[in-house]
């Protein structure tokens, strides 16, 4: 079957099936907890507020890193133009309580809608999108034939495809060519997603390669009654923190922080799960190792022999980042991909990974030839590494490497900005 007759026997059944199926997908995903019950008719395209007048431009973005990556730009866009309304549209339960917490005045959330053609004309219709934004690999086919077919102008931003992603498209080349030929720009990450995007047939005159939005968005939030009181609580002990970490991670993480504790016996670690409703996991993980630990979702401060600090709660990584000379950045020890190493250099961490970073590769490449970041490959690097950076000097020295590399990219976003801006003029 070729690429091309797969996108219309989809977009048909899309039309002709897609709502039984949508349905019952809700339904699992409710009954997992991976939706909010109180908001499913948005996933039905059916809107929960009215649409504002003037013009409106429509950002779709897949999870909780891609929304936050556009904040900057949000902001921006917002200042030039302040007649304009911005729409973010994600898919998940996490993703839709940071943005209520993060988005500016003049911008709004909606959850996406399932992609049955049902849905999708009835969100189209309602929220009549003056342009339309990508972001990184996010494709939904009746979602972008539909945008297209009225004539919205839309752009790919921040473009990002993986290997798997890649190698997955190449067997719906003809889909891919065509869904990527309805794209009017595509901003794209890096050298390598743009080859991607270039054999699955996108053309060359199309992409420009920008680098990522992330290099350009501003710190992390903090609250800084929360910071001050932790400080406080904190007192002189040295600190490093170990985030946005996975099963399988934890465990070498406390073997390390053992390791490290022999040479650094007040040495606190702040333990921060990717996912926050692991907490529990973690716990019990924790007090099999006996281990003197606190919970930040109990209430708890870290206390003068606490030794771990659970940090189980979303949305604070400004804080721990902050309050650590040192930082671990997870989903770097298991085949995740890693995680957004920026923000912590944003901050002033010192940066340790693992090997597996293929979704910020060229960002750890660029970061390591800086001497901003160090490969971790094992509890007992990791601690040595640990142990040599709480001497302030050498943390400092990474620390502000990094942030010559993240100041660096701070064009990213106002390229992004000047494109998005000229569309909606042309629009």
């Amino acid at each position: 079957m070729s690429g091309s007759f797969a996108l219309g026997v989809y977009l048909a059944w899309s039309a002709r099936f897609g709502r039984g199926f949508a349905e019952r997908k809700l339904r699992e995903r409710v009954a997992e907890g991976k939706e909010d019950a109180a908001r499913l008719d948005e996933r039905r395209g059916i809107a929960a507020v009215p649409r504002p007048a003037g013009p409106l431009v429509w950002f779709h973005a897949a999870s909780v890193g891609e929304s936050l990556a556009l904040l900057e730009l949000i902001r921006t866009l917002l200042d030039e133009r302040p007649d304009v309304t911005i729409l973010v549209t994600t898919g998940t339960v996490t993703s839709a309580g940071v943005m209520a917490d993060r988005l500016p005045e003049g911008a709004l959330h909606q959850y996406v809608p399932l992609d049955a053609r049902p849905f999708v004309r009835r969100f189209l219709d309602h929220w009549r999108p003056d342009l339309a934004v990508w972001t990184e690999s996010e494709l939904w086919p009746t979602l972008i034939c539909e945008t297209h077919a009225r004539g919205v102008p839309m752009v790919l931003l921040n473009a990002r495809m993986s290997k798997a992603s890649h190698d997955r498209w190449r067997f719906l080349h003809g889909m891919a060519r065509s869904l990527l030929g309805r794209f009017d720009l595509a901003l794209v990450q890096d050298d390598l997603t743009e080859i991607y995007l270039r054999r699955l047939g996108m053309l060359p005159a199309k992409m420009e390669v920008t680098g990522t939005l992330k290099e350009g968005a501003a710190a992390l939030p903090v609250n800084e009654a929360d910071l001050s009181v932790m400080r406080a609580e904190i007192g002189g002990r040295p600190v490093w923190v170990a985030a946005s970490t996975h099963p399988g991670e934890e465990e070498k993480v406390l073997e390390a922080h053992r390791i490290a504790l022999r040479t650094n016996p007040r040495l606190l670690l702040i333990l921060v799960p990717r996912h926050p409703d692991r907490g529990d996991a973690i716990a019990a993980l924790l007090e099999a190792g006996d281990w003197a630990f606190t919970r930040r979702s109990a209430g708890e401060g870290p206390e003068r022999e606490t030794a771990v600090y659970l940090a189980d709660t979303m949305g604070e990584l400004g804080l721990w980042y902050r309050l650590a000379t040192v930082s671990f950045v997870g989903g770097s020890w298991v085949p995740i991909g890693g995680h957004n190493p920026f923000e912590p250099a944003a901050l002033g961490s010192a940066i340790l990974h693992g090997p597996y970073v293929t979704n910020f590769v060229d960002i750890y490449q660029r970061l390591t030839e800086a001497r901003a970041a160090r490969l971790v490959s094992a509890p007992q690097t990791l601690a040595e590494a640990v142990d040599d950076l709480l001497s302030p000097d050498r943390a400092a020295a990474m620390a502000h490497a990094a942030w010559e590399v993240v100041s660096a990219g701070a064009d990213v976003t106002e390229r992004a900005r000047d494109v998005l801006l000229d569309k909606l003029e042309r629009a």
